[in-house]
């Protein structure tokens, strides 16, 4: 009984959030009839809404539904990590979304690399926090 409501719960948030991510497929405008991933979803709109930016801030309503989601399943206690504070999953996603800013940050500032590349340096310093923090 359990396991088919969390199984019903997984299920209901996978396809919310694979809608909301195919809503924003659907909006990428075309641009003499090829999608312009990177064109103003909202043309004169206060924000350079386009495709890469949504596709953020929806990576990021999904990290915050998946740990809230873990936090309620699995209810976990603080550990304490390298630099010697408590932390939850939470606290460590916190830190990483936090560092991954500053990287990022780095990286535009200081490479004249495509912003994508910045993902590596990213994803090791998750696996770092995640690991020993």
């Amino acid at each position: 009984m359990r396991t088919t409501r969390w199984i019903t719960i997984y299920t209901i948030l996978t396809v919310v959030m694979g809608g909301a991510l195919g809503a924003l497929i659907l909006s990428v405008p075309r641009r003499n009839g090829a999608l312009d991933w990177t064109g103003q979803m909202i043309a004169g709109g206060w924000m350079a809404w386009s495709f890469p930016v949504a596709l953020f801030f929806w990576t990021i309503a999904c990290l915050l539904i998946l740990f809230t989601v873990l936090a309620v399943r699995f209810p976990e206690t603080p550990r304490l990590g390298a630099l010697r504070i408590e932390t939850t999953r939470g606290d460590r996603l916190f830190i990483t979304l936090l560092g991954s800013a500053f990287i990022n940050l780095a990286w535009l500032g200081l490479s004249d690399a495509a912003q994508w590349g910045a993902i590596v340096p990213c994803l090791i310093y998750a696996f770092a926090v995640f690991r020993w923090l």
